[in-house]
């Protein structure tokens, strides 16, 4: 197999860190849908990365579509529960984690424009979609260990790469000081491997 993506995208780093708990190999070939030479629409009509590319040349493309495809194929590892009230919940924390990350990757993009063309009420309404699911975020995860309890999952992947996105593109938002069950969750997480080794960097 092989993943098409950049060591920036939370949304790759999600990829990353579920082939890396399942154990799976891959190639990772970098590229990047904004570069003019990008292979990317050849794989994903949408132009989006990432895009996992099978053995038989099969292109899968959103995240959420690839990592529920990864845990499908090896019984070793289950990061979704079957199907079930409990895979559901596991489903919306990942949406929640996708949604804060399409509103941060918005801005960020945003604010990459010339200043003239730069939209202040767009970035800022994609900003309050952040500290809305942040707090709402910290207030589904309580005290728990994990996302849905004490269980490791696809859920907290997710939530990992969302916040780790935040601290790489975000470094104002202070999530960490005024939402301590959040900073906690992510401290924990990055002990694993699959995550402390897909750090976003550009």
């Amino acid at each position: 197999m092989k993943l098409i993506g950049s060591y920036t995208s939370p949304y790759v780093r999600k990829v990353r860190a579920v082939l890396a708990e399942k154990k799976m190999d891959y190639e990772f070939v970098t590229d990047s849908p904004w570069l003019p030479e990008s292979g990317v629409p050849n794989h994903n009509p949408l132009g989006k990365i990432p895009v996992l590319l099978l053995d038989d040349d099969t292109p899968l493309f959103d995240s959420r579509v690839i990592v529920e495809y990864i845990d499908s194929v090896t019984p070793n590892n289950k990061l979704f529960p079957s199907p079930n009230r409990e895979r559901i919940e596991v489903k919306r924390w990942e949406a929640l984690a996708d949604g804060i990350c399409d509103a941060a990757a918005t801005a960020f993009l945003e604010a990459k424009r010339p200043k003239k063309e730069q939209s202040a009420a767009w970035i800022a309404r994609q900003l309050e979609k952040v500290t809305r699911s942040l707090e709402f975020m910290s207030s589904q995860l309580g005290d728990k260990s994990f996302c849905t309890g004490t269980h490791f999952s696809a859920a907290d992947i997710a939530i990992g790469a969302a916040l780790g996105y935040l601290e790489f593109r975000f470094a104002d938002i202070n999530w960490k000081e005024t939402y301590p069950n959040l900073d906690k969750l992510y401290a924990k997480l990055m002990l694993r491997p699959s995550l402390a080794d897909t750090v976003p960097h550009d």
